[in-house]
């Protein structure tokens, strides 16, 4: 089975510029992330969008749709900033034989504190798992249903609406 890695930015992507005193998006943290693991299965990785979520309109979340009905593969995995990753997930519901999982992360991917790495783990194992095409988000150790989720600010979690 092959899995395809779709990423569009978001703090699991960004580093830090030290002589800027800002982050910024770079390349996918997924990325980084799977070179340092055995993992079991084939994969590719396609970076549709390098931005913060704050930044995506509406026609960033259309490429991204376009990408996921284009895409061969039916096990997706889209790594995305986590304050609008709930409205891109909603835009994904109805992709006929595709089962799609959202994930991000509090920290960036390259801070040794980051929630990167768990996330991006739950939702592969989640995507390869899940016996019927529909979208998820995996975030805080859980997995939720895009219609009945929010993000916690007060509580850096995501939790049920």
């Amino acid at each position: 089975m092959k899995l395809r890695f779709i990423t569009v930015g978001g703090t699991i992507d960004k580093i830090y510029f030290d002589q800027l005193s800002e982050y910024q998006v770079g390349a996918p943290g997924v990325e980084r992330m799977l070179l340092d693991l055995p993992v079991g299965f084939e994969y590719t990785i396609e970076s549709v969008l390098r931005k913060d979520s704050l930044d995506m309109t509406p026609e960033d979340r259309q490429l991204v749709r376009k990408a996921v009905e284009r895409c061969p593969e039916n096990h997706i995995v889209i790594t995305h900033g986590t304050d609008t990753m709930i409205e891109t997930a909603r835009l994904l519901s109805g992709i006929p034989n595709k089962r799609i999982v959202l994930t991000g992360a509090m920290q960036p991917a390259n801070f040794h504190n980051s929630d990167a790495t768990f996330n991006v783990g739950m939702a592969i194992g989640v995507v390869l798992t899940q016996p019927v095409a529909g979208v998820w988000i995996t975030m805080s150790g859980q997995v939720f249903n895009p219609l009945e989720v929010r993000k916690n600010r007060d509580r850096g979690v995501f939790d049920t609406t």
